[in-house]
């Protein structure tokens, strides 16, 4: 158990906190800059500038960043809503609790700045459309034409009077240096009879030959017109004006030439009229043609300030659904770190971790409570894990021994010789040792777990049934029961030792059988005996044949001539017919009690089968013999003589149940799976009963009637000594057929 300092809450990683925090500064460096660049265009729009398209190329490009501003910012929340879309696709941990709340807080603030923005917008497309509506407009051309007006008429007037006084002055040639005072009294004398405030005569250089002035223009404040107002082709225009501007006003110079409406180099002097205009009246004309000039201007700038107001009211609309969104995460964050908290712990207390702690000055209210409480049970935890650990550690110690000692019974179970069964009080077999699966032939997997009377027939479910309340009656006491049964279709004998198993309380639990097959102690036994008998039979039986059928012979070739009946003839031909009879039966006596250990050696099985069947085709020619050899048989460790003696009782046990006239079948294959040679030998004769079948092998056990029983044991015998198998089978439609595996 770890018992180390608490964990530390779980914080976000170095690169995402500072991530976080570059975006924050970034967001308010664009409000920041924004703002400025919105007020900036609004002091553009209302302050103007000296030079238009300056202005408007200045107004496009504030627009134009104000707007990859603003695209900035909006993609900075939509990022971040992007990003907590995403993290509740995944399920991150307090995703959706922070999207409630982040979507509420966006809820209630889109709601009522979305009806701001919209009576905002229509408010300032109102207000736009009235400044720019056509009455101001018409207003500000007709001041303009008014002032425009006033100028075209004084220049009207100023010509028809120019044109007079050049004519006069032409006419009386007043430019001449000796007419000077002439000239000086004529202009002084024109200026009193038209009203003109200022007369002045230039020469053909330009020089001031003489001026007059009225009252309202003091002298000081009028100077020469400058070179550049002569300079003003007047080719195609009889006067020009221009304007000067004094120290008390404005004074409009219209200027002809001498002779009137000529070129300047034709010109020899040069007159100019002027008109005074008062400051007020100078700086108002001013004023409208400035005011309608401004005009103009931003009435070429009306969608660009739309687009301005616009993008103003949409930064402050996204400003506040910004300051939503941040305020969301940030409420989100402080409910959902204190649950996340929550949440890992739990998780890791579900993993095993008892050592976790969590901080509860996270948070100080009900959730704080919530989090002292799951430390508390996390220290209760980790007391009871200690309390279980030490019980769990006695208890395995317990069940380590209980499995050793299990698997020391399997064990000897597995490797003891004698068949074990055992079952529960209810009948379910619970174990069924390999001997079991051996003797048997069954598969221990297809066994355990089933009711003992499932694999039963009726008979032996009966007799079963009956031993298992024998033993319960009898109680401690074990019962001792041999048993003959049919297994794969050979017969076995058992002997099965039965008894109860009992608790400490003495109350039934269940059944243990234990059986050994005697069957081949049994057949070993019983060969003894029968080769014990026959060594005898042979040895008393075989010593007087011989006398007697000398005997028999001498008497039939010394008295065959004296005695002509024939009851002696018979009777001598039948005692040595049956001495003979008796000597062969006392041979096959004598070959069986002495039979000899096999001796193998590698050879070839299909010639001893070929040189068997050769023997029996020459001899019986009614049967049909139907020999089929795979030439893939390996070579086997084999008895030639000993084996080609099994073959020729197996074929001559044949040929009589064919009753020499049937057909008789032989084949030997390999199997490479197995590794096994199968021999089989088949007739359609009378075939054998199921009844003789399992005691088909054993001595002096016959279907002949003059059979001793000794053939069919004799080839089980070289069978075994060849480490294989010999069974019967029938052979459908009829007949019998011996099957022999051998191993390669």
């Amino acid at each position: 158990m770890n018992n180390g300092p608490p964990p530390q809450r779980p914080r976000l990683p170095e690169e995402e906190r500072r991530r976080r925090k570059r975006e924050l500064v970034l967001s308010v460096v664009i409000i920041f800059v924004v703002t400025l660049l919105t007020l900036a265009e609004n002091r553009i729009v209302t302050f103007g500038a000296n030079i238009p398209v300056s202005n408007t190329i200045l107004m496009f490009i504030l627009i134009n960043i104000n707007l990859l501003l603003l695209i900035l910012l909006i993609f900075l929340v939509f990022r971040n809503l992007v990003k907590l879309f995403y993290a509740r696709r995944r399920k991150v941990m307090g995703s959706r609790l922070r999207t409630r709340l982040v979507l509420a807080f966006v809820a209630l603030s889109l709601l009522p700045t979305t009806i701001l923005f919209f009576f905002a917008i229509n408010f300032i497309t109102n207000s736009i459309e009235f400044w720019f509506n056509v009455p101001v407009e018409q207003a500000l051309e007709k001041s303009l034409l008014v002032g425009q007006k006033f100028y075209r008429e004084n220049e009207i007037r100023n010509r028809f009077f120019i044109e007079r006084i050049s004519y006069q002055i032409q006419r009386k040639n007043m430019t001449a240096p000796e007419k000077r005072k002439e000239l000086n009294h004529y202009v002084q004398v024109v200026q009193r009879e038209f009203d003109l405030d200022t007369v002045e005569v230039y020469s053909a250089n330009y020089n001031r030959l003489t001026y007059a002035l009225g009252d309202d223009v003091e002298s000081a404040a009028v100077k020469a017109a400058p070179l550049g107002a002569f300079a003003v082709d007047s080719s195609g225009k009889e006067v020009h004006t221009l304007t000067d501007t004094l120290a008390n006003g404005e004074l409009l110079r219209t200027i002809g030439t001498v002779p009137f409406s000529v070129t300047k180099d034709e010109a020899v002097a040069y007159v100019a009229l002027g008109l005074f205009i008062p400051p007020d009246l100078a700086e108002n004309m001013e004023s409208i043609s400035r005011g309608f000039g401004e005009y103009q201007q931003i009435k070429l700038l009306k969608k660009p300030i739309q687009i301005t107001y616009y993008i103003t009211l949409s930064i402050v609309a996204l400003l506040v659904l910004f300051c939503a969104v941040w305020f969301g995460f940030y409420l989100a964050k402080t409910i959902t770190i204190p649950i996340m908290d929550l949440a890992d712990g739990t998780r890791r207390v579900a993993d095993g971790d008892l050592s976790v702690t969590i901080d509860s000055m996270a948070a100080d209210d009900e959730i704080g409570s919530l989090i002292d409480a799951f430390n508390k049970m996390t220290r209760d935890l980790r007391s009871s894990r200690r309390q279980l650990e030490l019980s769990a550690r006695k208890l395995t110690e317990q069940n380590q021994e209980i499995e050793a000692r299990r698997q020391y019974m399997e064990i000897v179970l597995k490797n003891v010789s004698a068949g074990v069964i055992t079952t529960d009080a209810n009948g379910i077999i619970t174990t069924f040792n390999k001997s079991a699966e051996r003797m048997l032939n069954f598969d221990a997997s297809q066994i355990l777990e089933r009711h003992y009377s499932e694999l039963l027939v009726t008979e032996h479910l009966e007799f079963t049934q009956d031993i298992m309340e024998e033993v319960m009656a009898v109680r401690d006491q074990t019962l001792e029961i041999p048993m003959r049964v049919v297994v794969s279709g050979q017969p076995r004998t058992f002997l099965v030792y039965v008894n109860a198993l009992r608790d400490e309380q003495g109350n039934p639990i269940g059944f243990v059988m234990v059986f050994d097959d005697l069957t081949e102690l049994e057949k070993a036994q019983r060969m003894a005996a029968w080769r014990e008998v026959a060594r005898r039979i042979a040895h008393e039986v075989k010593n007087p044949l011989t006398p007697i059928s000398l005997s028999a012979q001498r008497l039939k070739r010394r008295y065959s001539e004296r005695i002509n009946e024939p009851v002696f003839d018979e009777c001598t031909r039948m005692i040595i017919d049956h001495v003979d009879l008796i000597r062969n039966l006392v041979n096959e006596f004598s070959t069986f009690a002495r039979f000899p250990t096999a001796d193998l050696k590698p050879g070839q099985l299909p010639p001893i089968i070929e040189e068997t069947v050769a023997l029996y085709r020459e001899g019986h020619p009614d049967v049909s013999f139907d020999v089929q050899l795979d030439e893939s048989i390996p070579t086997l460790n084999l008895d030639r003589q000993q084996f080609k003696q099994a073959m020729i009782n197996l074929v001559d046990n044949a040929v009589a149940a064919v009753h020499n006239q049937g057909h008789i079948a032989i084949s030997a294959i390999y199997d490479p799976i197995l590794k096994r040679v199968r021999l089989e030998v088949a007739d359609d004769g009378s075939g054998i009963a199921d009844t003789d079948k399992i005691r088909l092998f054993e001595p002096n056990f016959s279907t002949k009637k003059a059979g001793m029983g000794l053939g069919l044991t004799i080839v089980n015998s070289i069978v075994s000594d060849h480490n294989g198998m010999i069974r019967v089978q029938d052979n459908p439609p009829k007949g019998a057929k011996f099957v022999i595996e051998l191993p390669t």
